[in-house]
């Protein structure tokens, strides 16, 4: 390739670089803004390998030379090399069983706008119907972009085809994004929504920097991604991060007839139920928390028994992954709040005493941030490639 024409492909898809420059420039996305000593020293290469190997991502644009206070030995400053995160835009979408929520956000996952619009049906028709809707409205102000990443609670392969999606009764196989890219003419990725917040977690969250990182979900579900040597895990056949029904302790059945497994007791639903049953009248999942908060008795026990189950489902997957951090969240999470000493004391119980304890950070993120991952997914796909996990 001219060097003209490697400049223009440069510039154009990062795709098209080499596996050196493909490194070099993930590195700055990633950990940016780096001066060079910093990056050669990251990436194990000589102050001559990294001068080729940035020369034609600075003269492409791809990279960008800055302001620095940082200084060599020598006196001389040292200029770091950094993208341009407004160079490109993504939009992410995370797939409730009755909403949508929707964000455009930088090259960084950083969120410029974002919005929530009902689902009009959960068939796989509405549901790409709706998506087309939302992306053609966040054109109207970012006409320009880049990729389209969707979170859906269920099993996605390949980041292309959904097999289930239990919270839109979908049992069959769906060609989602396929099916998306044809009505949005967008490139497109879809993931788990558990593995996609965990992406973005990973690469410009609270991961960034991490070689390890656990993420565990509770709320309508329980759900839980992976990263190990600095790689997000997927599995075999797309369905690692499967704990749902990992055996815990108690009696509670799931709506699959397990009984004491995860989603037995650790779902809202579950919790809301089994509190309904003790006290003969329906109540919320917030009015729940907050009656074992104020020492109602049954919610108290129920509340408990949860945050223990948390805590061995916590504990469990620390001792198997040996994680750098365990970040807990979902739309459930304030059950962590509530329930955080029975959580803590399982968690202490069922640690293996031959290794540290978790590290573990509680984190309520709204809607907005699983779709947030979702675009992080659809940035990995525009830097990476579509069906390269990393």
């Amino acid at each position: 390739m001219s060097s003209v024409a490697e400049e223009t492909a440069v510039a154009g898809d990062w795709t098209a670089l080499d596996g050196s420059q493909q490194r070099v420039a993930v590195e700055v996305l990633r950990h940016g803004p780096l001066p060079r000593a910093e990056l050669a020293r990251r990436l194990g290469l000589s102050p001559g390998s990294l001068t080729r190997l940035t020369r034609p991502l600075v003269d492409s644009g791809l990279l960008v030379e800055g302001s620095s206070d940082v200084h060599l030995r020598t006196g001389r400053p040292s200029l770091p090399l950094d993208v341009q995160p407004s160079s490109r835009r993504f939009a992410g979408i995370k797939i409730t069983g009755d909403a949508l929520f929707a964000v455009v956000t930088d090259l960084r996952a950083v969120l410029l706008t974002e919005h929530r619009v009902p689902l009009p049906g959960r068939g796989p028709d509405a549901v790409i119907g709706a998506v087309a809707d939302i992306v053609a409205r966040l054109r109207n102000h970012h006409p320009d972009l880049a990729g389209l990443g969707v979170g859906i609670g269920g099993r996605v392969v390949g980041r292309r085809v959904v097999t289930r999606a239990p919270f839109l009764g979908w049992d069959e196989t769906v060609p989602l994004s396929e099916r998306l890219r044809a009505a949005t003419a967008l490139p497109t990725v879809v993931e788990n929504d558990v593995r996609a917040l965990t992406v973005a977690e990973h690469w410009f969250g609270a991961g960034r920097g991490l070689r390890s990182l656990v993420v565990v979900t509770v709320g309508a579900g329980v759900g839980c991604g992976i990263v190990v040597h600095d790689r997000l895990v997927e599995g075999a056949h797309s369905a690692s991060g499967l704990v749902g029904h990992r055996q815990l302790s108690g009696s509670a059945l799931c709506a699959e007839g397990h009984r004491g497994c995860a989603a037995g007791m650790l779902t809202s639903g579950a919790i809301t139920g089994a509190v309904t049953q003790a006290l003969g009248r329906p109540v919320s999942y917030d009015d729940v928390l907050e009656l074992a908060r104020a020492g109602q008795p049954a919610a108290r026990r129920v509340v408990d028994d949860a945050g223990r189950a948390l805590g061995m489902l916590v504990g469990d997957i620390a001792n198997l992954v040996d994680p750098e951090l365990v970040l807990l969240t979902g739309d459930g999470i304030g059950l962590a709040d509530v329930a955080r000493a029975p959580l803590d004391a399982a968690l202490e119980e069922s640690r293996d005493l031959a290794g540290p304890p978790a590290r573990v950070d509680v984190r309520p993120f709204p809607f907005s941030e699983w779709a947030r991952g979702a675009a992080a997914v659809a940035v990995q796909a525009h830097v990476l490639g579509p069906a390269v996990p990393a």
